[in-house]
């Protein structure tokens, strides 16, 4: 069939872009996410990275209704960039649409990666958790000079939640799955924003490294080859809260993606997901741990520490 005559739209599953300049005075690590009526998890989310020493954060806001902006404007003492993102975007010819979680990663590089050493692109089920340090920013510094380094999911179940938990979400969720393979390995990633080329999800391109990237253990390989002992928690944890609640499980089966995949192929992923990581789960106290360390030891030290 010629490109030309498909009647289904392709989907650009990546995108080239120029790096940005690096500033001279450029540091830190800039979190950018993507999110869409996240009101009820987006303190979490904020106030934990937070406490593991990242203060500027780069949301793209996907025509949220429930106020979730109005809780990041809340956070006075943090950098938060708030951009409205609703985009719906394709090429005529060929015909291919333009992703806009992959189009507001290119905006964040492209915008404001000359100010910063890193950039972490995550979503905001996604908790980078500190393993043998209170800081995310300490520890990326510790681990060396670098331009793409990949961080496996660790998949979480629903702790037995039948409707969304009063705690906060580390508190909440702590069985995860044993395993991290199949349909439950896949990588974020947090890169020198000045050295990407090219963008997707779940994999960049850098200046130096093409198509490879390290893990923190500083193992590269290429972005195809993120399998056995390439996949480490060590240094930093992924923590993917993926499941939540069953009846939000149940929610988000009916509901659409941000990737755009078709709705019956990601009820048949979640569902798939679901069954691995509820088998036989293991207690991961991880981020409870790394929340005792900077001195929240209760659901009520979380509520009431400032950020």
């Amino acid at each position: 069939m010629k490109l030309f005559s498909r009647r289904t739209p392709l989907r650009a599953s990546k995108i080239d872009i120029k790096p940005p300049e690096p500033d001279e005075n450029r540091s830190g690590l800039a979190i950018v996410a993507i999110v869409k009526n996240e009101a009820n998890y987006i303190e979490d989310w904020i106030k934990f990275h937070a406490f593991a020493g990242i203060t500027d954060f780069i949301i793209y806001d996907n025509a949220s209704t429930d106020g979730t902006a109005k809780i990041l404007r809340q956070f006075a003492s943090l950098n938060i960039t708030i951009i409205p993102w609703n985009m719906n975007l394709s090429s005529a010819k060929p015909k291919m649409i333009l992703p806009r979680q992959i189009l507001a990663y290119c905006h964040a590089v492209c915008t404001f990666g000359s100010n910063f050493k890193w950039m972490g692109f995550i979503d905001v089920d996604e908790f980078l958790v500190p393993k043998d340090s209170n800081s995310i920013p300490d520890l990326l510094q510790k681990i060396g000079p670098f331009e793409n380094l990949s961080l496996p999911w660790r998949m979480f179940g629903h702790n037995q939640h039948e409707a969304q938990p009063t705690e906060p979400v580390p508190f909440a969720y702590t069985m995860a799955a044993q395993n991290q393979l199949g349909p439950l390995l896949n990588f974020k990633c947090i890169v020198d924003p000045c050295t990407v080329t090219q963008v997707s999800t779940h994999k960049f391109r850098t200046k130096k490294l093409n198509n490879q990237t390290q893990n923190t253990q500083g193992k590269i390989v290429s972005n195809k080859a993120r399998t056995g002992s390439f996949v480490t928690n060590e240094h930093i944890q992924l923590n993917h809260y993926y499941l939540r609640s069953k009846s939000e499980m149940l929610t988000k089966m009916a509901g659409s993606a941000v990737s755009g995949t078709h709705p019956d192929q990601r009820k048949n992923a979640i569902e798939t997901k679901a069954q691995l990581i509820e088998q036989d789960p293991l207690r991961d106290q991880s981020a409870l741990l790394f929340l005792e360390r900077v001195g929240v030891t209760s659901v009520e030290d979380f509520h009431k520490a400032a950020v």
